[in-house]
């Protein structure tokens, strides 16, 4: 047997992956590979498209019909949500333009819980526009405000910008929760049998690339998009860890909890009782 997956060229996820995708599991399911960016990897979900998938958690309610959650392979983390910057230090948002990358990203759902929260009056127009130009719109006076992610964190100064506010410091400070970042899902229709299997042989995967890492650098640094070594480790560093292995109490409670305070505020469609369960 043999599962069509995709997921991203990020060293978290060709990490996790490497003994799985290279046969080095015993007796797991064989993975034909497709890479592809997380955005991308969203819309094939809501299309139904491949048996095992890389995603958004903030896409899960509008697939978990056709898709079931796996407890584990998938990214959350602390310290390491998205910033929304601004030109001029401690600005007001109410009724401001923002730019955003997604409307489908956990990102965009902590931002707006985050507004509901502090900004009264609610934000403006919402723009979505490609990830690298959003500094640049901010700094030009394009947009008053962007919400930016990963390595954005470490090089907003360079455009003159300022941070108004980390939307993970306030889920964190808020729930005391990890923040639910990338989601592995995998179609209901292949069986309780097979997705056990599934979630089991990532876990391995996991495992192996923790006891031996040098194995896995490889494949990680083949698909690192000229990532320097060191960078590519501290982005497993952070992205890979307890929650990867096992979601447990505290990554359920994340999912979740984001999930059902988004759809409280209208961003997505409400959660089933027993969506999340695993088989």
């Amino acid at each position: 047997m043999s599962l069509d997956i995709a997921y991203s060229p990020c060293p978290n996820d060709t990490f996790v992956f490497d003994a799985l995708a290279h046969g080095r599991v015993p007796d797991a399911p064989a993975l034909d590979v497709t890479f592809a960016d997380i955005d991308i990897t969203n819309g094939m979900a809501e299309r139904g498209e491949f048996d095992v998938l890389k995603v958004s958690y903030a896409v899960l309610p509008y697939v978990l019909d056709e898709y079931a959650l796996l407890p584990c392979g998938g990214a959350l983390g602390r310290g390491c949500g998205p910033l929304v910057l601004t030109r001029e230090a401690g600005a007001d948002l109410t009724g401001r333009t923002v730019a955003v990358p997604s409307e489908r990203s956990t990102a965009y759902l902590l931002f707006r819980l985050w507004a509901a929260d502090t900004l009264p009056g609610g934000v403006g127009e919402i723009v979505v526009m490609p990830f690298h130009e959003i500094m640049p719109a901010v700094r030009d006076g394009k947009v008053d405000a962007g919400l930016v992610i990963h390595e954005a964190r470490f090089t907003y100064r360079n455009y003159g910008l300022h941070k108004l506010a980390d939307m993970g410091e306030h889920w964190e400070d808020t729930t005391g929760l990890p923040i639910p970042l990338g989601a592995i899902i995998a179609k209901r229709s292949l069986g309780a049998e097979t997705l056990t299997l599934l979630a089991d042989s990532i876990r391995t995967s996991v495992r192996a690339a923790w006891d031996e890492p040098e194995v896995s650098r490889p494949y990680v640094m083949e698909h690192a998009q000229e990532m320097d070594p060191a960078v590519a480790d501290q982005h497993i560093g952070l992205y890979v860890n307890e929650f990867t292995a096992d979601l447990g109490a505290d990554g359920y409670a994340a999912v979740r909890g984001l999930l059902t305070r988004a759809a409280a505020e209208g961003l997505v469609p409400p959660l089933g009782p027993n969506a999340l369960e695993f088989p």
